[in-house]
This record gives structure tokens, sequence and C-alpha cells, in this order.
């Protein structure tokens, strides 16, 4: 199958999930007080991610996995700041979305037979964690968020020490 066909194909899908949703929502009270209750507004960000996601599947395009992941995990985290109120987490979550793009990568990667991007999920977690316990938000990490400077440093040493040189 070309790539035109698949882009219409992925289209003609788009088309059809979101009329189906649409008319559930029309249809069904209970989907109905699901669509427009106070705690699910953030869900269609979620849904557009997922939407590009499987667009990229269809039409095989593995980099639309990268802005996918960015879109829904920002859904997502908007979905928990408003089911918990706790807007303040702000100050240190934006420390998660190069994970979101590293978890991108690597779906792309797989896609493509050439997983990467551990690098962005390790960094933003170390910083999600150092951020998070400054700013009062991670109370777990607490005092042993010095930790995960020192396994930072670790895995950035073993990598030095064992990769294999170029020649």
């Amino acid at each position: 199958m070309d790539a035109r066909r698949r882009a219409s194909l992925a289209s003609a899908l788009v088309l059809i999930g979101l009329g189906a949703w649409f008319l559930w929502i029309e249809l069904s009270p209970i989907a109905r007080a699901f669509a427009h209750g106070r705690y699910t507004w953030p869900l269609p960000i979620v849904g557009i991610g997922l939407g590009l996601f499987v667009i990229g599947l269809i039409t095989w395009t593995p980099g639309l996995a990268i802005p996918a992941c960015i879109v829904g995990g920002i859904g997502g985290l908007l979905y928990w700041q408003n089911a918990t109120g706790h807007w303040a987490s702000w100050a240190y979550a934006w420390s998660l979305i190069p994970g979101f793009v590293g978890v991108g990568i690597i779906l792309a990667g797989l896609m493509r037979g050439r997983p990467r991007g551990g690098w962005l999920l390790l960094i933003s977690m170390v910083l999600f964690g150092i951020f998070g316990s400054f700013l009062g938000g991670l109370v777990i990490v607490g005092q042993l968020w010095p930790l995960l400077l020192i396994v930072a440093g670790l895995i950035v040493l073993g990598q030095a020490l064992f990769r294999p040189r170029k020649v």
C-alpha cells in the first residue's frame, strides 16, 4: 500500500472514530456525563496524543510517536493535576516533558528497529526527582535526592569506561 493510500486510510479511521465518539456522547447519558465531567476536560488532549500515535502506526510514520507522547503525556499530567488539585506541581512537573520526548523516541526507534532515547528518559526522571524534592512535591525522595545524582554519574561513568572505542 502506498503512502497516499495509508494517509487516506488513517484520515478515514480518525473521522470514523471521532464520529462514533461524538455519537456515543449524544446518545448515551452516561457517556455525556463522563464527557462533560469536571475532571475529564484533559482527556481530549490524551486522545489527540493517542490519535497521533495511531496515525503514525497506520501510515508507518515512526516520527509521529514523538509528538504523540508529548501531547498524550501532557494530557495525562493535566488530568492528574485537575483530579488532585495539585496545580503547584507545575513548578517541577515540566521536567517530565523531556521524558515524554524520550518515550516517543524509544517508540519511534522500536518501529524503525533501532531503539534509542533512554538518556532523555533518565535525565527527565533525575530532574523530576531533584526539583520535586527541592520544591516540596516529592516527600518520598526527601533527603535521598543526592542518590539520583550518584546513580546518574555512575551510569555516565560506566558508559565512558566500557563503551567500545571507535577506531
